[in-house]
């Protein structure tokens, strides 16, 4: 990991947990962690790094010197992950590309900025994945599947040849979505969920049972 710049990981919940855990795993340096909690609280350590504040502490640091980690977790509905990292990519930050060293990814597949590869995933040939989408732990994205931005695509979740997910959809824990097949825009498969048709824009997939409803809208 040579040459790449120090990081400063956004948030201290679990899913910031996980990325610092990558990212000391395959030698980055990471110079602290930005948290307005933490903050408040006068904590002056995380998991071993320094607090270096709340979201204010970006402004004493010049953005061609450091890249961010998104640590905002992905939550159904929720717009703070994807606010975040646009608001920050106009500052003039980056956010690079973490793969953990147990995942498996081709080398044909593109993975835009931000994207983050957990533990044990798989991502196979002519894969695209859009910026700051999340493959969580031991999923599979397998071949000439095409993913838009701010996508996650949970734990063991399964996605065959082919699939097309829009931006800012989810795929829930344990799913699978069958192969050729079109996922719309902030769509939800919900946990464990089958997906066997097309699922239009802003609907969801509850369950084994696949009983569709329309998803609430953003504000």
């Amino acid at each position: 990991m040579n040459g790449h710049k120090p990081l400063v990981i956004l948030g201290a919940g679990g899913h910031a947990k996980v990325l610092l855990a990558l990212v000391q795993s395959v030698g980055f340096e990471v110079l602290g962690v930005c948290d307005p909690a933490l903050a408040d609280q006068g904590i002056e350590e995380w998991r071993g790094i320094s607090v270096l504040g709340g979201d204010n502490a970006l402004e004493a640091l010049d953005p061609r010197s450091i890249e961010l980690v998104n640590g905002l977790g992905q939550l159904v509905g929720g717009t703070g992950r994807r606010s975040i990292f646009q608001r920050l990519k106009q500052q003039g930050f980056r956010f690079p590309v973490l793969v953990h060293p147990t995942a498996w990814v081709d080398q044909s597949a593109i993975l835009h900025e931000g994207v983050q590869i957990m533990a044990g995933a798989v991502i196979q040939a002519d894969v695209v994945i859009g910026a700051n989408s999340i493959i969580n732990t031991r999923a599979g994205i397998d071949h000439d599947c095409r993913l838009g931005e701010d996508v996650h695509v949970a734990p063991g979740a399964t996605l065959c040849g082919g699939v097309q997910v829009e931006g800012r959809a989810f795929i829930g824990s344990g799913a699978t979505v069958i192969q050729g097949l079109k996922v719309g825009m902030e769509a939800v498969v919900g946990a464990g969920a089958t997906l066997s048709r097309n699922l239009e824009a802003r609907h969801v997939l509850l369950g084994p049972s696949g009983r569709k409803k329309e998803a609430p809208k953003e504000d």
